[in-house]
């Protein structure tokens, strides 16, 4: 038998019926994993992070900040505003981008990062 299944079918009932009566719904939890998977990478937990730290920035800011190139960034900073971890607003020729509180909970609960003062 696998070293990570019981041996024996055993259920603490009382605490498992508990349990199954407050189990994350399905859409909710389908929700929490494409929120998760936006900062699944790098660069975008270091985007997210230089955001979170100000009211906002453009992508020409976080490009130098994150010594990315700019069409990168951007491709980043979209997918964070595609999964509702970003907002953005055009001013002039620029777009600039901040985190919503939402992405910034998200971001404090996968770990303690901050800008490095």
């Amino acid at each position: 038998m696998a070293d990570d299944r019981c041996d024996l079918l055993c259920l603490d009932l009382e605490k498992a019926e508990a349990l199954r009566a407050q189990v994350l719904p399905l859409e909710a939890a389908e929700r929490a994993a494409r929120d998760a998977k936006a900062l699944a990478d790098p660069t975008r937990v270091m985007l997210a992070a230089a955001l979170a730290a100000t009211d906002e920035l453009c992508v020409c800011d976080l490009a130098w900040i994150s010594g990315r190139a700019e069409n990168l960034v951007s491709h980043h900073v979209r997918a964070l505003r595609t999964a509702g971890m970003a907002t953005s607003r055009r001013d002039g020729k620029m777009v600039m981008y901040s985190m919503t509180e939402r992405g910034k909970a998200l971001l404090a609960t996968i770990s303690d990062v901050e800008m490095a003062s």
